[in-house]
């Protein structure tokens, strides 16, 4: 067929024009290597938004070597030429993107990949990575002193991986202002148990292994992840305010401390939903492992795990980590008393509803056996740094705040602030500064200075008048 004159040269504008368009559009460029956290700055990825993991991991107890295959499915929030994964000290075989292998690089932590062709912004797209080795559990003094990430146990192994140690046994964009669903695989020996987060969606049996898959279908911040393996007693059921519960506790600790971690769960889950909001979660429960090497527990996703039977006090703790943590989690570390100091303070509250120790006697206690020149006073709650974000004060004074919080502004508008904050925010991220707005908007309030004194000032606060 033959075009006209004027056509031909409308052809030619056209082409023109789509030329330029295409000569506008923005380039790709690499994601970067981390999200800006002040305490951890290669944590995380740019570029992109994680939706999902799937996790295939297969675990021999015998030499300990993990061989894990993830996919992941992101969205680019850019335009990219590459981008980054954290993954720690294991190897990794073969990367594919969108199903064709792809290549990459590897300096220290940091996995850098270059898809075959650009990946455009607003595009989803998946990552594959096979990998294997032993990994090995983070040390230093963030956590208590204590290992942590992937811990070997005598007959398994133990994940709890706040706040970096994810990525020491899966690829991931490690940082907690990336949530995504998760689907867990995990392959072990006949006669072991692998226990994940959110529900259990079947096993099967293949050769001499069991491979479990559990779903956790809210989103998820790769630290809440958990792969515990091991001998355990299972026991399931609901809650009598109906939210499906499984507790699997090694059977070496099943009759230590006298404490009945089935029912304590049950009861303290049905009481926070009626505190703090509706139960966020599909399932609630407890891993419990006996790990001494371990001395601290972790509000992993609808299942803390516990190195050992702990106090009911301990169990309340990580519980309402599910709202205050898990569901409603940080946008960067440095606001960690939004988890601890929320969790600490539920403490006091459970007390409180047991009719053991009021919250306001709990308070002045630890204010009063801590003199003015204590080291515990020269902690920046609202900014504690990065090795001692786990530090008392944080807990602590951290629930100190909260109390001064509901002391000035009444029972009315602090449970109410409550609720409206893990609802408003639910599977969202936070900072201490949306926190404070939200606390004045309900309150009616200016509370700038409360916060700023409790937070943010080193010293020890004067009592506020009653």
């Amino acid at each position: 067929m033959a075009l006209s004159r004027s056509a031909r040269l409308g052809a030619l504008a056209t082409a023109a024009l789509s030329f330029c368009l295409i000569a506008a559009a923005p380039a790709p460029h690499p994601g970067s290597d981390g999200v800006g956290d002040p305490y951890f700055p290669q944590l995380g990825n740019g570029g992109f938004d994680v939706r999902h993991y799937g996790l295939d991991v297969a675990y021999d107890p015998d030499t300990d070597r993990l061989d894990g295959r993830t996919t992941i499915t992101a969205r680019a929030t850019q335009n990219l030429s590459s981008f980054d994964l954290d993954l720690q000290k294991l190897t990794v075989t073969r990367i594919e993107v969108n199903g064709r292998r792809a290549e990459f690089t590897r300096e220290g932590d940091e996995i850098r990949i270059t898809p075959r062709e650009a990946l455009g912004k607003n595009k989803n797209f998946t990552v594959t990575v096979t990998y294997g080795g032993v990994p090995e559990p983070l040390s230093g003094p963030i956590v208590f002193g204590s290992d942590y990430g992937w811990m070997k146990t005598t007959d398994g192994v133990f994940v709890a991986c706040e706040p970096n140690a994810a990525s020491t046994w899966f690829p991931s964009s490690d940082h907690p202002s990336d949530k995504a669903a998760f689907d867990i695989r995990i392959k072990a020996p006949k006669g072991l148990t692998g226990v994940s987060n959110g529900r259990l969606v079947g096993t099967y049996d293949k050769g001499g292994q069991t491979v479990a898959h559990w779903r956790e279908t809210e989103p998820m911040a790769t630290y809440l992840a958990t792969a515990t393996i091991g001998r355990f007693d299972v026991k399931k059921g609901t809650t009598p305010g109906g939210t499906p519960i499984y507790v699997a506790i090694d059977p070496v600790l099943e009759n230590s401390n006298n404490v009945d971690v089935y029912g304590v769960t049950a009861e303290v889950t049905d009481y926070w939903s009626k505190v703090f909001g509706p139960y966020p979660f599909e399932e609630t429960g407890a891993i419990v492992d006996d790990m001494p090497q371990a001395g601290f527990s972790l509000e992993t996703q609808t299942k803390p795990v516990y190195s050992a039977i702990r106090s009911e006090s301990t169990i309340a703790h990580e519980l309402a980590h599910q709202w205050f943590g898990d569901s409603v989690s940080v946008e960067k570390w440095n606001h960690i008393w939004l988890n601890e100091g929320f969790a600490t303070y539920s403490q006091w509250l459970w007390s409180e509803h047991k009719g053991t120790q009021t919250a306001h006697d709990a308070f002045l206690a630890g204010y009063n056996s801590r003199p003015a020149d204590s080291a515990f006073w020269q902690i920046v709650v609202g900014d504690p740094q990065r090795d001692t974000m786990f530090a008392s004060a944080v807990y602590q004074r951290g629930a100190m705040t909260l109390q001064v919080l509901r002391e000035r502004i009444g029972d009315k508008d602090f449970f109410a602030l409550l609720k409206a904050w893990t609802k408003q925010h639910r599977n969202g991220n936070v900072t201490t500064a949306d926190f404070v707005r939200l606390a004045e908007k309900i309150s009616g309030e200016q509370l700038d200075e409360l916060f700023d004194t409790w937070l943010f000032t080193k010293g020890k606060p004067a009592l506020p008048s009653r």
